[in-house]
């Protein structure tokens, strides 16, 4: 039997059992499962159901079953998670999610998903941190999708809701990063960078399509565009974990450079200092967390996408994405993440947290003419599963002017 049709009969046969299995290692091959795993792989299927609603997508429902891989450890080391949901926008969609860890300095992630109306994604993510003795670090993300969801409400802090039009995003491209660890706390980084962009019809029937109130001169972009951008970035961290840090500073300053003569739709750069920390309290049962970022895009004829944007699950919670694009933006994040207890559920220990929040921002055309009457103030509440080494389940809920938005994702938001 071939080995794709086993691994589907087995994620089958635990989605129907719902419970705790131990598999042959044999039955799941790296990077399911590493030295670290014993022969015999505890694997946890947990069946949720989905119910998701967010400013651009709106209302999701469906259902979902987990299954967790543990090692000898009883670590989780492997997730995946087959999904089917019903969007009134999308139609009915079937993805399969995976994050794997085959060991403390190795990271794949992938996503496949396809709608039966206009969305589809098809991405992988895979970070090495063990190359040359642990000196490099290699990102890669190649991906291919559209989204039948996406906004344009005009540029500036003031645009309107009034505005609001839709579009479908659909892009491929990739991301490639190369981090040296320079010293004990610095790392210089790398980056090369591929965008195309087309400008498709959207899902959403109830909202205008972008080019019927909006036309190429005012909105760059909006007939597509490509970008091959390089990147140059210095990094100091003090942080004991790069994806669940509980201490530590981390501080970056970035440039990025689009050129027409590398095959870029027009010349433009990027400039971003970002600041983050986190303070623990009471043995990491709080946990204090910030992120300050000032980002600024300057050229001519840049692309709508590329300018500055803030909205969104990692920014101004309060909005959906891509809510306000401008020259340069302003953000400041603030939570207090809170673990309320330990527990055991389906055998999987995991700690569960709230975390207030404020989101605090604004596009800009430069830093100089901010006003203080165009910032976003978004307050909101998260909670938070976490599953460590690795795993994190995340929905947060955001006010904005435009009303609440709610996410529900993995990872922190920053």
């Amino acid at each position: 039997m071939r080995l794709a049709t086993r691994l589907t009969l087995l994620l089958i046969a635990l989605a129907m059992s719902a419970c705790t299995s131990m598999v042959p290692r044999d039955s799941l091959p790296y990077p399911l499962t590493n030295e670290a795993s014993g022969e015999q792989v505890k694997v946890v299927a947990i069946p949720l159901p989905v119910i998701a609603t967010s400013p651009n997508e709106g209302v999701i429902a469906g259902a979902l079953t987990a299954f967790l891989l543990h090692n000898r450890r009883d670590e989780v080391t492997s997730l995946l998670a087959p999904q089917a949901n019903y969007n009134q926008n999308f139609g009915t969609t079937f993805s399969l999610y995976g994050a794997l860890y085959p060991d403390p300095e190795q990271f794949w992630e992938f996503n496949l998903s396809r709608s039966t109306r206009v969305n589809e994604d098809y991405e992988v993510r895979y970070i090495n941190r063990a190359l040359l003795g642990k000196k490099l670090e290699l990102n890669l993300f190649p991906y291919y999708f559209t989204d039948g969801s996406a906004r344009f409400f005009g540029f500036q802090s003031q645009s309107r809701k009034e505005n609001e039009t839709n579009y479908g995003d659909q892009e491929y491209g990739f991301t490639l990063s190369a981090g040296y660890q320079i010293s004990r706390h610095f790392q210089l980084v790398l980056g090369e960078r591929f965008r195309k962009v087309n400008i498709v019809q959207g899902a959403v029937t109830r909202v205008p399509f972008i080019r019927d109130l909006f036309s190429p001169p005012e909105v760059p972009g909006i007939d597509g565009f490509t970008t091959h951008a390089q990147k140059l970035a210095i990094v100091y961290s003090t942080l004991n974990s790069p994806t669940m840090p509980t201490f530590g500073g981390y501080a970056k300053i970035s440039v990025e450079n689009s050129s027409q003569f590398l095959g870029s739709s027009a010349d433009y750069r990027h400039y971003e200092a970002e600041l983050k920390g986190f303070v623990p309290i009471d043995d990491s049962r709080y946990i204090t967390a910030f992120r300050l970022v000032y980002n600024q895009t300057l050229g001519s004829d840049v692309p709508f996408l590329e300018r500055s944007i803030l909205g969104g699950e990692t920014t101004l919670r309060g909005y959906g994405r891509n809510r306000f694009i401008d020259s340069s933006y302003f953000l400041l994040n603030l939570e207090e993440r809170i673990r309320l207890f330990r527990w055991e559920i389906f055998d999987v220990n995991a700690d569960w947290e709230v975390a207030p929040f404020i989101d605090f921002g604004s596009v800009m055309e430069s830093l100089d003419q901010a006003e203080t009457r165009n910032f976003e103030f978004n307050p909101g509440i998260g909670f938070r599963a976490i599953v460590r080494p690795n795993i994190i389940g995340r929905v947060d809920m955001g006010f904005g002017k435009d009303g609440p938005a709610v996410f529900v994702g993995l990872g922190y938001p920053f």
